[in-house]
């Protein structure tokens, strides 16, 4: 699509979404367990033929089916920046996460337990930050942030 001068046109370059995010870890099965545990991802059968390769990826796909993040073998060394991946979730699906929370054992960047007290009101949003066994930072966040505050906000007393 070429623009009034003759050249492209910005809008015809504008990407549609992020497609998948590389993250290093030490055993990609074994962060693959995590991530299906934790996240609900699951390998990606239409891309498993990469993982065949050591270097190569194994690609985990989101509910919705599209890939979400390529599982990349490598010796892992402490992360030296604060990347982290932000996975959406509705309303509802982050407080069953907030409630799973003691079950899934998750630690934050300095190695402590999240609890539910480590939820984040953005005053737009709901974040809840952890760690991967590797390292990596993850956090769910939600939208819904009205839904959200009602469920946890205090009940009035009569």
């Amino acid at each position: 699509m070429r623009g009034a001068g003759g050249g492209c046109s910005l809008l015809a370059m504008q990407v549609e979404s992020i497609d998948h995010v590389h993250i290093e870890v030490r055993d990609r099965a074994r962060a693959a367990d995590w991530c299906a545990r934790v996240l609900g991802l699951r390998p990606h059968g239409d891309l498993a033929s990469w993982a065949a390769d050591p270097m190569g990826p194994l690609i985990l796909k989101a509910g919705d089916g599209r890939p979400a993040l390529s599982l990349f073998a490598r010796a892992c060394a402490p992360p030296t920046r604060d990347t982290t991946i932000a996975f959406r979730m509705t309303g509802t699906a982050f407080l069953a996460f907030r409630d799973a929370l003691p079950e899934l054992g998750l630690s934050d960047a300095k190695g402590g337990p999240v609890t539910a007290a480590d939820v984040v009101d953005h005053a737009l949003s709901w974040s809840i930050y952890f760690c991967d066994p590797d390292g990596n930072r993850f956090e769910v966040t939600t939208y819904d942030y009205a839904d959200v505050a009602a469920a946890l906000s205090p009940e009035p007393r009569p």
